[in-house]
């Protein structure tokens, strides 16, 4: 939704600097808190930006970035990259001399946003999940943040064909955030392709599975098992055999190139 900056909102632009960012694992990563991150939505909103990408990093996507690399082009094509794991905060202490002030979890972040959105006047699109989840997804944002708006949702069961209709609901709606949760590495190629049909878009932000949480269909792990790094244990715990060998496989593979492929420490 276009406005026009004020003098005193020009003058609190967020700066990004090289400073801000830091490569672990190969992937550059946005070393800022929630609150900040907040704080650049709000200020590219403010500014008419154009259409910014914005993903996330975590052991899964550390691994599939080296094994894809259509989606290797995607992740490093995009415009910040926020750490949705621990392993990525802590790999950034251990072998950089940048660390990362704090995990920044999409499950967690959204809520963030949709407060910071309900005071300045985004509006919010949810698109992913299945038609029931994405629904419910959509109640229960409704019940928790009232002054939010949110414009509308649909479901993840589209093709690329479908891309263009997408695009013009959301055009239709003047949409500020599209929270894009259809997986990786799906979603951020989608992202790329949606981008240039888009106007006036803010923020594509991906989100992968936050609509089973925000529709109450997943729980997240206790505080102890997320400031420790182990939620993925929890999740291998909830589905086994979903998820047993994807974890074991990808966490060694990640580890090793946080290990090896991190900005070396000063």
């Amino acid at each position: 939704m276009t406005r026009t900056l004020t003098a005193d909102e020009m003058r609190e632009s967020v700066t990004i600097s090289p400073a801000d960012r830091v490569t672990v694992g190969g992937i550059l990563v946005d070393r800022f808190t929630a609150e900040q991150w907040v704080d650049l939505l709000v200020d590219d909103w403010r500014r008419q930006a154009p259409t910014k990408i914005v993903t996330t990093a975590n052991g899964q996507v550390l691994s599939l970035y080296w094994k894809n690399e259509a989606y290797r082009r995607a992740v490093a094509s995009a415009d910040h990259v926020a750490p949705d794991g621990m392993s990525i905060v802590k790999g950034s202490r251990w072998f950089t001399s940048a660390p990362i002030p704090e995990r920044v979890a999409t499950t967690d972040w959204f809520h963030n946003a949709a407060r910071g959105a309900s005071e300045h006047g985004l509006r919010f699109y949810l698109l992913g999940a299945d038609r029931e989840t994405i629904e419910k997804a959509a109640t229960q944002v409704q019940t928790l943040y009232p002054d939010l708006n949110l414009a509308g949702w649909r479901d993840g069961y589209f093709s690329d064909e479908d891309l263009p209709a997408i695009a013009a609901e959301i055009n239709r709606l003047e949409i500020d955030v599209l929270w894009l949760g259809v997986g990786n590495p799906r979603q951020v190629i989608i992202a790329h392709k949606l981008r240039p049909l888009l106007n006036g878009v803010t923020w594509i932000r991906t989100c992968g599975g936050l609509f089973d949480f925000l529709a109450q269909k997943n729980k997240r792990a206790p505080q102890f098992l997320q400031k420790a790094g182990l939620e993925w244990a929890w999740r291998v715990a909830m589905e086994p055999r979903r998820l047993l060998w994807r974890y074991l496989t990808t966490n060694i593979h990640s580890s090793f190139l946080i290990a090896t492929r991190s900005s070396p420490r000063k």
